[in-house]
């Protein structure tokens, strides 16, 4: 995942919110130790420098459906925004 984020890689999400490669990649490892069990990909969808993946984040006691938006300058990630409905884990 490195190779492919800015040094200077902007994330923001629900539960947080990270700059450069260390908090992001950060960021992601705490996710996928702590929270997320299996990723469902629905759909990707391409427009130029901007992605848009629609997937189910799958937890132990929920399946919540996301929407993450990543931007492309010069071949690296420079933004990542990520939205889903956090209702579900604090009802778990």
């Amino acid at each position: 995942m490195r190779s492919v984020l800015a040094p200077d890689v902007d994330f923001v999400g629900v539960m947080g919110t990270a700059r450069g490669i260390d908090e992001c990649i950060a960021g992601l490892r705490g996710m996928s130790e702590h929270l997320m069990r299996d990723l469902v990909l629905h759909a990707r969808v391409v427009d130029g420098a901007d992605a848009i993946t629609w997937f189910d984040l799958v937890t132990d006691n929920a399946s919540l459906p996301t929407a993450n938006w990543s931007h492309v300058e010069n071949g690296l990630i420079t933004r990542i925004r990520v939205t889903f409905d956090p209702r579900p884990l604090s009802e778990s």
